[in-house]
């Protein structure tokens, strides 16, 4: 992927406000998505620079109508009956025709010849509006302007992920991690890598529980053990997967659990939980699997402590 095709990312914030300087949208359960269209062709790819084209054939279809060449920043989703997205849903999408996807798009990043990374967000927005093909596959991102505490309240009771707040006046700048994008959770959730698996018990085939850890000062640090989320399907999926990481080498000095019933594995595998809240020892008090992540490298994991 181009580097100047790298998303923009936000900051985890503690709480969310009210500014007339701001605009507020729905935040997303989904993978981050980057769309390069030229003359009817379509290129797909995931956070980390990977071309996803050919996974999901039909968002691309959608996409070629637009006449001008375009780079669009946005979220694939997999959506319930209520239209709500959850990440769990997405990871079916490869083995069910069924799922209900849907590309949320909600920035703009070049038009024609013109970077419009270097204008105001909503003149970025205006223009991605206008171009958008009607089509139940793709999705504006709307927002609203200065109510934030509304809105968080509204997506709280919905069971939505969280709310994101942008400065109406504020630029693009790829690949880079900025204030000027905040991003307020209604439910704790978390990426992790998959260092290690604890032996099956009583029934359960496969494997018990995932051993889970982030990235602090250039070393694993341990958060938890995630022994809930799975179905027989996934616990078989993931078992399949973790083989060939498996290593004798532990990725941290503490002691955990379990430990003399471990698999360890060397850390690549990256997936998504969630949980009730940080316990005092910086771990996961309840985590519960939701799907594994693949636009993002291992290394990248660390904690997310909002500001």
């Amino acid at each position: 992927m181009n580097k100047e095709y790298r998303p923009m990312l936000a900051t985890l914030a503690d709480k969310p406000f009210d500014s007339t300087e701001w605009v507020y949208e729905t935040k997303w359960d989904g993978f981050r998505l980057i769309a390069e269209v030229k003359r009817g062709s379509v290129r797909l790819f995931s956070r980390n620079g990977i071309e996803v084209t050919a996974r999901y054939p039909a968002i691309a279809q959608a996409l070629r109508p637009i006449v001008e060449p375009c780079v669009i920043d946005g979220e694939l989703v997999a959506l319930d009956t209520k239209g709500r997205s959850h990440f769990q849903l997405l990871q079916n999408a490869m083995r069910d025709e069924k799922t209900r996807l849907q590309y949320c798009v909600f920035d703009l990043l070049f038009l024609g010849t013109e970077d419009v990374r270097h204008k105001p967000l909503l003149e970025r927005k205006r223009l991605l509006k206008q171009m958008l093909p009607r089509t139940k596959l793709l999705r504006y991102s709307e927002h609203i302007q200065e109510k934030g505490i509304a809105l968080f309240e509204q997506a709280k009771q919905a069971g939505l992920e969280g709310v994101m707040a942008k400065l109406a006046s504020g630029l693009y700048s790829s690949g880079k991690r900025t204030r000027e994008w905040l991003k307020f959770k209604a439910m704790n959730e978390q990426e992790v890598v998959v260092v290690g698996y604890t032996a099956p018990r009583r029934s359960r085939k496969y494997f018990g529980a995932l051993v889970l850890a982030v990235r602090e000062s250039s070393q694993w640090q341990y958060v938890g053990h995630a022994g809930t989320g799975f179905d027989e399907e996934t616990l078989q999926m993931l078992y399949n997967k973790m083989q060939p990481l498996k290593t004798k080498t532990k990725p941290f000095t503490v002691k955990v659990k379990d430990e003399a019933q471990t698999t360890w594995l060397r850390p690549q595998l990256v997936a998504e939980v969630k949980f009730t809240e940080w316990t005092d020892r910086g771990e996961m008090r309840h985590p519960v699997y939701l799907g594994l992540r693949g636009d993002k490298k291992a290394t990248d994991v660390v904690r997310e402590v909002p500001t």
